[in-house]
């Protein structure tokens, strides 16, 4: 890792987990990301299939991990299908943002009114200060725009869920902050850009 020599860590690994049998939950998330890293959106699959038999707590602990594959591999659908099929079992410390990568899901794959309902709902409700702005971001940026019937709902959705997020982090520094403890998760990776626009839209 040291090295970021990523193949060579990928052959190590899979003969850890796939030849020996050690479906740990370290190496299996290390895995896993490795091949994120690689864009080797197949080889999560393949993990995800495997695991799935072998050890299937370990997939519902890196769902977020798993199903960033389906996106990073531009398969919307399936994407969408496996966060919607875990929005409710995942794990509590898990679980907004299972349901905000289902929203995303659902807009990537053009399924732009369940984005906007599933954004809604997390712009008002959600307990996580991040998940709150990206939702309003999108419901303001995105949603309302591709959606005008909706336009004045989803604005004032996104107004509500802005006003949340700023008493959480009210100032950029803080929102940089709460960022930088996450930065180094995968899923948050893939939507970097997203998170640097909505810290710009809320500041």
């Amino acid at each position: 890792m040291e090295k970021e020599d990523w193949p060579a860590l990928v052959h190590y690994l899979e003969y850890e987990v796939f030849t020996k049998g050690r479906y740990s939950a370290r190496l299996v998330r290390l895995l896993a990301t490795s091949y994120l890293v690689l864009s080797d959106t197949e080889g999560v699959i393949n993990l995800e299939n495997k695991t799935a038999i072998a050890k299937p707590a370990l997939l519902e602990a890196n769902v977020l991990v798993f199903g960033a594959g389906r996106i990073l591999g531009k398969d919307f659908s399936g994407a969408a299908r496996f966060f919607e099929a875990r929005k409710y079992t995942a794990k509590p410390a898990l679980k907004e943002w299972v349901s905000w990568f289902m929203g995303f899901s659902f807009l990537l794959d053009y399924r732009l009114q369940g984005a906007a309902d599933e954004f809604s709902f997390l712009a008002r409700e959600s307990k996580n200060a991040v998940v709150t702005a990206l939702s309003s971001y999108f419901l303001s940026e995105t949603l309302s725009r591709v959606l005008p019937e909706r336009e004045k709902e989803l604005m004032e959705i996104s107004s509500i869920g802005k006003n949340r997020a700023l008493i959480a982090l009210p100032d950029f520094e803080s929102w940089r902050r709460e960022i930088s403890k996450i930065s180094t998760e995968i899923h948050i990776v893939i939507i970097s850009k997203y998170i640097d626009a909505t810290g710009v839209w809320l500041y």
